[in-house]
């Protein structure tokens, strides 16, 4: 027996037992005779377990030299008590009904424990390390050796094991014996308990992970500290020997498991180490996490710990090796790398840095190198704090704009360039993960079958980067020095990553935050590695755009950002196209943006009436310079023509209203130009509507003033009650009186309201005019669209406008105006002019049936008065000839009222009148333009300004006579093919002399004055 003595001293133990005096020296050698052959020497029986098991406790209280027998005994005595009870939970579990064996040790479980117990409390320097390590390995071998029965949960149960097993009296008892020893020996010797602990670990996990579990829940400070400590001595005296080999860097095609278990074989407590302090990370996790920390940071220093801490072993071969120990453990455990990653960053001030420099300087290169790499690998694959592991490492790699001379310039350049090398490792690391996939995996899986037979693996780094793409997108776009190139680099590596659905993110944020050319050259550098492997990206990249317009999460500064950098991007490829070609990559971007576009051109029109001048510009900018689909239906493209003469008003508007001396809104009114350009000559329907619309608000009260509005109150009511005093009467009130009657042309109800009876014609206001230098320009960029949208052969590519200024640049020979298209300038001009459409056919009706329709020809002659625009407009239309037979009936309402005038008139010259005087000219020189009339009357308008109202009169009453004769219809007009246009043969309308007696009898009156210009009135 003397083989089981641990060596103790002898009187140690002896102190510690009570005296045992009624026992005498030949019961005592019966006693050990009994205990060593399993027979009463009394009655020559076999002994019980039950009694064999009481010889035992017997023998350990009175004879000390006995204790290890005794103890190595008593380990099946409890393994008994353990089967016994398993069956019983057992045969319950069957249904049927326990055998109770367990009662009959149950007593003698509870005095083993009471002696135990005694034992250590008398004298536990001597008995708590050894029952420590008794009971900490009969848990461990009772653990491991019943795990498999169909009574004992599985081992990953953990609850339901440590469930289990407290509820059974002997592991129970063994367990309240060896935290008795633990308390024991935390104030001298922790470290041989905690050994022990380790120890039984390695040798039993997973079956002794609910013993770690419960002692660490009941010492968790002791537990986590002296786990570290022992892990860090086995570590320093297995592993780390100062060389290369200590440390090893998980390859990229094997796991961390396969790791782990080489680790553990070659240092066989660093696993039971990961195992604990696994356990204990989901209660104690801050605990771990500070313990962990305390650890690095005394690595570092060789400074004593605080009073009240525990005393550890401090010595510069531990300090040294606590670095790589804190690397193994996390490279062993993800939940303490996760656990501390994100925490230690917050440590790694700049004095912190130096000293781990210092440390590392001692190292060999090979070593050194290997650390470097396993610190990558961490970072990789940190499950937390990835974020703030990155800002710190592009912050501390980032060169200083400004380099400090002095003794800290040398560590802190090696600081930084370490930090640099241990960046770009990083990224290259990320790179094979991300491109490197394993058994012939594609980087992204474009088909279903791919994707479910082999998925991506996932890259903890990457995977939390995710969530933070538009952080990552506004430091690229810094553009500071190296930091944007890094950031860009893993943006590319992080949108493979991602898919999809990552990588539309990242160019949709560079998209909306570049503010200058070389900020948005990113994007397209982005997109040149991401269109090999995520086809239909940028179309993808659309949508979210159109998307973030539609959920309107765009504030307006951004929104018109991104809108001028697609068009940026669009219309660098046109300027490349022209130069040298342009590079591949940004010239395919901008046929894909633009292809992408040009399918939502309906999402993007509205834009074009934002409030924001910036927005609205920026939205013109790029719908000018995209192609239209042909896909789009017509209510797409009839919603997208109305939007665009909308803004082209609305641009106009703007720019008269800048003050004198600047140059703004021109850019935006080329824009506007040139994508009305594109859709009228789109197709013969957005001609249409272009036309249709660009009339009817040239002619709106609301954009009328752009163009020399002459009218009186445009805004009615509102506006002559802050200009006009208080009458005692309401035009309104007596407006509504009529208002309610059917309003037959030429009958009694005809009232004209000119002002109240008793107070006298009402006084006439008008609108603040514009300068009459910017309206003349209004009315030239609107007949110079006009034109260009009527013309034939109209480019819709760019040769609408410029890119800026105010110079609108056309072409020097604009194409022949089409005659559909002055038809439809006719008919709205018809429709928005004339007041009804009664007696609006195009034969013209004698001179006296003008009397039937004074009131229409009146609200003809007033619109041309307020709106001289239509004299411009009626010029477009009649260079498109037939068109300008179309507009018969405003051109014999005009001409009525010009009659009327000059009958009335008592003037001795026409001079006098001058609006009438301007309007008698151009209406005949517009009708001999589009040949309503031969060139001998229409050449009349040269000589009108030098005669007197009468002789005007009679000469526009030969021009009614004529038309009346041979009426405007477009049956008479023949179309030349060689000039492409429509021409009228006035010779097959009979003899033109009769019309032209008043003409020779004017002339004649006036031969001093005139005689120079009969030639241009004979007869050929």
């Amino acid at each position: 027996m003397s083989a089981l003595f641990d060596g103790a001293p002898l009187t140690a133990m002896q102190s510690s037992q009570p005296l045992q005096t009624s026992i005498s020296p030949q019961e005592l050698a019966l006693e050990i005779k009994a205990f060593i052959s399993g027979v009463d020497q009394a009655q020559g029986r076999k002994l019980s377990m039950r009694d064999h098991a009481r010889c035992a406790v017997r023998l350990l209280r009175t004879v000390p030299a006995c204790r290890g027998a005794a103890l190595e005994h008593l380990r099946g005595v409890y393994d008994e008590y353990v089967l016994t009870f398993l069956q019983d939970l057992e045969g319950e579990s069957n249904g049927g009904i326990g055998s109770g064996g367990t009662l009959g040790l149950e007593d003698v479980i509870q005095e083993i424990h009471g002696v135990l117990s005694e034992f250590i409390r008398l004298n536990p320097k001597a008995w708590a390390p050894l029952v420590s390590t008794w009971a900490v390995e009969l848990l461990g071998q009772l653990s491991s050796k019943h795990a498999g029965r169909r009574g004992a949960p599985h081992s990953s149960s953990l609850n339901e094991l440590l469930q289990l097993w407290m509820s059974c009296s002997a592991t129970r008892s063994l367990m309240e014996s060896y935290s008795q020893c633990l308390a024991a020996m935390l104030a001298w010797c922790p470290d041989a308990c905690v050994d022990a602990l380790l120890d039984t670990s390695v040798q039993h996990s997973p079956h002794f992970d609910w013993v770690v579990a419960h002692i660490g829940s009941s010492f968790p400070g002791t537990i986590i500290s002296r786990v570290l400590a022992c892990g860090l001595k086995d570590f320093c005296a297995h592993g780390y020997q100062g060389s290369a080999a200590s440390l090893e860097i998980p390859s990229q095609q094997g796991s961390l498991a396969l790791t782990s278990m080489e680790k553990t074989c070659r240092i066989p407590k660093i696993g039971s180490v990961v195992g604990i302090l696994g356990h204990l990370a989901s209660r104690h996790s801050d605990s771990i996490k500070k313990e962990l920390l305390r650890m690095f940071q005394e690595s570092l220093s060789p400074a004593q710990p605080s009073a009240g801490a525990v005393v550890r072993d401090n010595s510069p071969q531990l300090r040294r090796a606590t670095v790589p120990f804190l690397l193994q453990l996390a490279a062993l455990s993800p939940t303490l790398l996760g656990a501390v990653s994100a925490e230690l960053v917050e440590f790694l001030r700049p004095p912190v840095l130096l000293q781990l420099q210092d440390q590392f300087q001692a190292l060999q290169r090979e070593e050194l190198d290997n650390m470097v790499g396993l610190t990558v690998h961490l970072i990789s694959h940190s499950p937390a704090g990835g974020p703030r592991v990155l800002r710190f490492l592009v912050d501390s790699a980032t060169p200083a704009s400004v380099i400090m001379s002095g003794p800290v310039a040398a560590p802190q350049e090696g600081v930084r360039e370490a930090c640099d090398r241990l960046l770009q490792l990083l990224l290259l690391h990320l790179h094979k993960l991300v491109y490197n996939r394993p058994d012939g995996e594609d980087v992204y899986p474009v088909s279903s079958s791919s994707s479910f037979s082999s998925p991506p693996r996932i890259i903890p780094f990457l995977e939390e980067l995710r969530g933070h793409v538009g952080e990552l997108c506004a430091e690229t776009l810094r553009l500071e020095r190296k930091r944007h190139l890094w950031l860009h680099q893993l943006l590319c590596l992080l949108s493979v990553y991602g898919g999809p659905s990552v990588a539309t993110e990242a160019l949709c944020r560079l998209l909306t935050l570049a503010r200058s050319p070389e900020e948005l050259a990113l994007a397209s550098q982005l997109h040149a590695p991401l269109s090999t492997c995520l086809p239909g990206l940028l179309p993808a990249v659309v949508v979210r755009c159109v998307a973030q317009i539609h959920t309107q999460s765009l504030g307006s500064k951004d929104l018109g950002q991104l809108l001028n950098n697609l068009a940026s991007v669009i219309h660098g490829s046109e300027d490349e196209a022209k130069g040298a070609g342009g590079a591949a990559a940004q010239s395919s971007m901008a046929a894909q943006v633009g292809a992408a576009i040009s399918s939502h051109l309906h999402d993007f029109c509205p834009l074009l009436l934002n409030g924001n001048p910036a927005v609205s510009q920026a939205a013109a900018r790029l719908l000018s310079c995209s192609q239209l689909s042909r896909a789009a239906s017509p209510a797409q493209l009839l919603v997208i023509s109305r939007a665009a003469v909308a803004h082209f008003f609305l641009a106009l508007r703007r720019r008269s209203e800048v003050s004198a001396g600047k140059d703004a809104g021109g850019e935006e009114v080329s824009y506007s130009i040139r994508l009305l350009s594109r859709l009228a000559a789109f197709s013969p329907l957005t001609q249409k509507a272009v036309l249709q619309q660009l009339v009817e608000g040239a002619l709106h009260r609301g954009n009328a003033d752009l163009f020399g509005d002459q009218r009186e109150n445009p805004d009615g009511d509102l506006f002559s009650q802050s200009l006009t005093p208080d009458l005692g009467a309401s035009l309104l009130d007596i407006n509504c009186k009529f208002g309610t009657t059917v309003n037959f042309s030429g009958s009694v109800w005809s009232v004209f309201h000119a002002g109240v009876i008793g107070r006298g014609l009402k006084t006439p206001h008008s609108l603040p005019q514009c300068d009459p230098d910017q309206i003349t320009q209004n009315v030239q960029i609107l007949l110079a669209v006009a034109v260009h949208c009527c013309g034939s052969s109209g480019g819709g590519t760019g040769n609408g406008a410029g890119t800026g200024g105010t110079r609108y640049q056309f072409p020097e020979e604009p194409a022949p105006i089409s005659a559909e298209a002055a038809k439809v300038i006719a008919m709205a001009l018809v429709e928005n002019v004339c007041p009804d459409v009664a007696n609006g056919e195009l034969v013209w009706p004698p001179e006296e049936h003008a009397r039937t329709t004074v009131e229409r020809d009146i609200h003809i002659r007033r619109c041309f008065e307020q709106n001289p625009v239509i004299f411009h407009l009626l010029r477009v239309v009649a260079a498109g000839r037939p068109a300008l037979c179309y507009c018969s009936v405003v051109l014999r309402g005009l001409l009525a009222t010009l009659l009327a005038h000059w009958e009335s008139s008592r003037e001795p010259m026409t001079l006098d009148s001058p609006w009438h005087l301007q309007a008698s000219c151009l209406l005949v020189s517009c009708m001999g333009e589009g040949q309503l009339l031969p060139p001998v009357l229409s050449n009349m308008h040269e000589i009108i300004p030098h005669l007197t109202p009468f002789e005007v009169r009679l000469l526009l009453l030969a021009v009614w006579e004529y038309m009346r004769g041979n009426s405007p219809m477009p049956q008479k007009f023949s179309f030349s093919a060689d000039k492409g246009l429509f021409y009228r043969d006035f010779s097959r309308d009979g003899d033109l002399s009769r019309y032209l007696a008043p003409l020779y009898s004017v002339l004649h009156k006036n031969i001093d004055q005139l005689g120079h210009l009969c030639w241009r009135f004979q007869l050929s």
